[in-house]
């Protein structure tokens, strides 16, 4: 597996494209509209509760230390003389402002199995964007994929945040190496599940004595392979050889 380097600016780089996007897609769309990709919510639903995101985050980020904040995040309520998309808007625009002037290296905290630092919260903020922007185009029939290099550090917070977090959904139990290939951003992973442990590999290190094959390979596109991981596609849309039970390990979505 080649590591990809994402940087601070790389992640509000691809926030302010994704952000774009997502309100050009939700000014077109009816509020009642359905979504999908997200069954029982409109393109309202989606909208306040990525704005109730920005508004959580942009509090934890901001806050030094790292004790876990006592709320949780909770969708954003219009009042009258207000629509989800200026409350989005609003929300957003703090966000930046936030990430803008933020020190990645500085303390604090977040759920990932990592050091708690606050440039967790732009990488996962930019991934948040991006899917939730192809859930409100797939809304008006109009879903772009993910750009290759965003989605591929996407496929990579899934394995080596999310997974090891324990926050996937509850199932197993799962046994065997999962190998994943994106050619369209050059990368792959290879993944070892063992019940309800999981370890992200290197090429150099994926063989031991008791599992010497991957036991399932998929091939697909990093936007693909991303919304696969989230729920949004069928993993039936990937090309994938071997034990296809094992791919239900790997979601989180």
């Amino acid at each position: 597996m080649s590591r990809l380097h994402g940087t601070k600016d790389f992640w509000i780089g691809a926030l302010r494209a994704e952000g774009g996007a997502f309100a050009a897609a939700v000014a077109e769309a009816p509020p009642e509209t359905p979504v999908l990709s997200c069954p029982g919510w409109t393109v309202a639903d989606l909208t306040l509760h990525l704005a109730g995101i920005y508004r959580w985050v942009h509090g934890v980020a901001g806050t030094p230390g790292t004790t876990a904040p006592a709320d949780r995040p909770r969708p954003v309520e219009a009042g009258p003389g207000e629509t989800p998309l200026q409350l989005w808007q609003q929300a957003y625009d703090q966000l930046m402002a936030r990430f803008d002037t933020l020190d990645p290296e500085a303390p604090a905290w977040n759920w990932a199995p990592q050091p708690k630092k606050a440039g967790f919260w732009p990488r996962r903020m930019a991934h948040e964007t991006a899917v939730h922007r192809w859930d409100a185009q797939l809304a008006i029939a109009a879903g772009e994929p993910i750009e290759a290099k965003l989605a591929a550090d996407g496929v990579s917070e899934v394995l080596d945040t999310w997974l090891p977090a324990g926050r996937r959904r509850p199932g197993g139990p799962w046994h065997g190496v999962v190998h994943l290939s994106a050619p369209d951003a050059a990368q792959e992973w290879f993944l070892r599940l063992r019940g309800e442990g999981v370890a992200l590999l290197d090429t150099a290190t994926i063989f031991d004595h008791d599992d010497h094959h991957a036991r399932v390979h998929v091939v697909g596109t990093a936007s693909d392979l991303l919304l696969a991981l989230w729920g949004r596609v069928s993993f039936d849309t990937l090309t994938a050889t071997g034990d296809r039970h094992l791919l239900d390990g790997l979601r989180v979505g």
